[in-house]
């Protein structure tokens, strides 16, 4: 068996302003940063072997401010944990996306998962990405316990593997930034510990996969 502690990246300012992320970073905010330092408050009281974070920098300065806290070093950066690329739809508002590009996805409709953004993934291609990555690392990390700092799309993908929800069919799934989410894999089948736990955040505000 192979345990995993996932949490999203703390709040960044295209967060805030609704803006598509991708690849493209966005800092983290004076919130962000805080809610970083509670879950490495909380992840201090935790067991794990390793730490794996996504190489974008928004993931990685959550990371950072995890790894001084619990002091494990070093980080390893990991593309493979990378949020969905939306090529050309980078930066744009979700409003904007949806009226430029209204196939890239929905949370109230169903949409083509093999649409694709110019110089993005679509989102079947982001999920076996997903899927492949986190059983990858799974094999590599067999007997341990790992930390994964992500994004947002990557929790909501691993949420639908786990509860194998078609990657078609709209559902609002909470990736809460810098959340816990524990799960753990075993020959083959994923059991959830834990999901959206925000006890050490306070009142926060949910951002659904749309």
């Amino acid at each position: 068996m192979t345990r995993f502690i996932v949490v999203r990246h703390g709040e960044t300012q295209w967060n805030v302003d609704s803006r598509i992320q991708g690849h493209t970073d966005s800092e983290l905010t004076a919130t962000g940063q805080r809610q970083a330092e509670a879950l490495a408050r909380r992840l201090e009281r935790e067991s794990f072997d390793a730490m794996v974070s996504s190489d974008l920098g928004r993931a990685l300065s959550t990371a950072r401010i995890i790894a001084r806290r619990t002091r494990h070093d070093p980080v390893v950066a990991d593309p493979r944990f990378r949020e969905r690329c939306f090529g050309e739809g980078e930066g744009l508002t979700y409003g904007e996306l949806d009226h430029q590009y209204p196939e890239v996805f929905s949370k109230v409709r169903e949409t083509d998962p093999d649409y694709c953004i110019p110089g993005g993934e679509s989102r079947r291609q982001f999920y076996e990405r997903v899927q492949a990555s986190f059983e990858a690392l799974a094999a590599e990390r067999r007997g341990q316990r790992v930390l994964v700092v992500a994004h947002g799309g990557v929790l909501a993908s691993l949420y639908r593997v786990i509860h194998r929800l078609g990657i078609t069919t709209p559902y609002n799934i909470p990736i809460v930034n810098a959340s816990y989410n524990a799960a753990a894999f075993d020959a083959g089948a994923w059991t959830v510990e834990a999901w959206a736990d925000t006890a050490h955040l306070g009142e926060t505000a949910l951002f659904e996969e749309l």
